[in-house]
Order: C-alpha cells, then structure tokens, then sequence
C-alpha cells in the first residue's frame, strides 16, 4: 500500500503552529472522537461522519512546502482511532528527520496495554516522540500549562516511557 492509497478522515490541518508544540508545527486534527470531554475546545472534531479524507500521500506533500518546520503534531479528535492512516504517516514524517507530537484522550497506560494486541498501534507508538495523554478535564482547566488544557494531561518522553514501561515527563 502506498501512501496514496491511505487515507484520514481529517477535521483539517494548521500548516504552522507555534501552540500546539515546540517550534513551528504542522498539525494534522483527525475528525472522530469517543471521549467527548467536557468542555472540550475541539468539540466540532467530535462526530465521526463530518470532515473529508485526504490522503497521507497529500499530507505529506503540505509538510514538504515547509522547510522551517520543526515537527508534526497528532490532534483530533483522536488520532488513535485512525491508526493505519497515522501509521503511515508517522512512517513518512520519520523518513523526513521530523518530530511527531501524539495527543490522546487514552493515557499512557491505556495506550500500553491496548498496544499488546494491536501491532500497527505498537509501531505507531515506536514513531511518537512525546505524547501528550488523558482526557481533558474541565475541572482541572490551566491555562498556564505548556501545550496542555489540564493538569491531569502528562507531556511525556514517549520512547523512555516504553523503555523504562512507565511514564517518563518530558517537560512540566
């Protein structure tokens, strides 16, 4: 399968964003959900049969019009619903030396243990330098954290999260 023949259903993109990451960021907002936070500021990305399909191949080809890009960002709704798409994407962007932020509404833990049985979603996570996990939490709302909503959300190091097979902060 090439990466034309791959598809994901995206709310849309940011070709460059300073907020949702370090350095300038391509960010790719997957449409689909299941967690439906509260409050969430992504609401719109919630519904699973709104956005459009657009091809890892077309992605790629955006990212590729950015020299000055430090990174890809994975936001959604949830990305990990739509692992194959990711996957090969995270192939891509690996391919291309850049960076790749993973946010989920699963934690850490959540992501480990389904990994178990779902290999596509274990090599996703293999590609993933920093995940940001957990649901957002109205209740713990802090608009002073660093790309994150609330306090329970974890910036973690995401290949010494799976080395060490425990969370390993990668900033506060």
């Amino acid at each position: 399968m090439t990466t034309e023949d791959v598809s994901i259903r995206l709310a849309g993109v940011v070709r460059e964003s300073i907020v949702d990451g370090p350095g300038i960021r391509f960010v790719v907002f997957c449409q689909g959900c299941p967690h439906r936070c509260p409050g969430c500021h992504n609401q719109p990305t919630h519904d699973f049969s709104g956005g459009y399909d657009c091809s890892v191949e077309r992605i790629l080809a955006a990212i590729d019009e950015n020299p000055l890009l430090s990174g890809v960002t994975f936001s959604g709704g949830e990305p990990i619903c739509q692992t194959d798409g990711f996957l090969t994407l995270a192939r891509g962007i690996k391919e291309r030396n850049l960076h790749i932020i993973l946010y989920s509404g699963y934690t850490f833990e959540e992501l480990t243990e389904k990994a178990r049985a779902d290999e596509k979603l274990a090599e996703l996570l293999r590609l993933v330098d920093v995940l940001i996990d957990g649901r957002y939490e109205e209740e713990h709302r802090d608009l002073t954290l660093l790309f994150r909503g609330s306090t329970n959300q974890r910036a973690l190091d995401l290949q010494a999260s799976i080395r060490e097979k425990k969370p390993v902060i990668a900033w506060e």
